[in-house]
């Protein structure tokens, strides 16, 4: 497996300003986990053109709070390690994406997702796939681990998360890179 994924890494995390700068310029996996259909376009166009005004609740500061907790858990069990790295895919620099975790695993790419969540789940959510798809797509990944911890008034129920892997869908992310590319050529009449 070839390591060139590191070398597209447009911006951290931990530098929030770039990060965001540059997450302001192309489609990154939330807005690909949006993307559900032609009519989605036109909306992650405007929340990209207006911003949504979302700047996070109780639910988003649980999650923050506890994914560095699960990402411990996932690098232990799974020897997949945090990133805070943004990277764009291999020859798009508008197409972004900031994992959770990344490992070589036996020579093969894989990465990881961390979500909370107040419900059960039967299955993982179609919203995250798109995510998780639209990242091995940029990143080159095979598989992604998608981790889930639930819990009750923000308390998780369990002291293990639940997960599950995902293998990479070529259907599923060309899918994606259509819509992501119509975004982006709506973007354009609005530079």
């Amino acid at each position: 497996m070839t390591s060139d994924y590191r070398e597209r890494i447009v911006a951290s995390s931990n530098d929030r300003v770039a990060w965001i700068r540059a997450r302001s310029r192309g489609v990154t996996a939330t807005d690909a986990a949006k993307l559900a259909s032609d009519a989605s376009v036109e909306q992650v166009v405007r929340d990209k053109v207006l911003g949504t005004g979302f700047t996070g609740n109780a639910f988003t500061d649980h999650g923050r709070a506890r994914e560095p907790e699960i990402a411990k858990w996932v690098a232990r069990e799974h020897g997949i390690v945090s990133s805070q790295d943004l990277f764009h895919a291999s020859g798009q620099p508008r197409h972004l994406a900031t994992p959770d975790g990344v490992a070589e695993l036996g020579g093969t790419l894989v990465l990881s997702e961390i979500k909370t969540t107040r419900s059960a789940w039967r299955s993982i959510p179609r919203a995250y796939l798109r995510q998780v798809w639209w990242q091995q797509y940029v990143l080159g990944a095979e598989r992604t681990l998608v981790i889930w911890e639930q819990h009750v008034d923000f308390v998780p129920i369990s002291a293990v998360p639940q997960c599950q892997w995902v293998e990479r869908d070529e259907n599923q992310i060309a899918m994606l890179v259509g819509r992501a590319d119509q975004v982006l050529e709506r973007l354009t009449s609005f530079a």
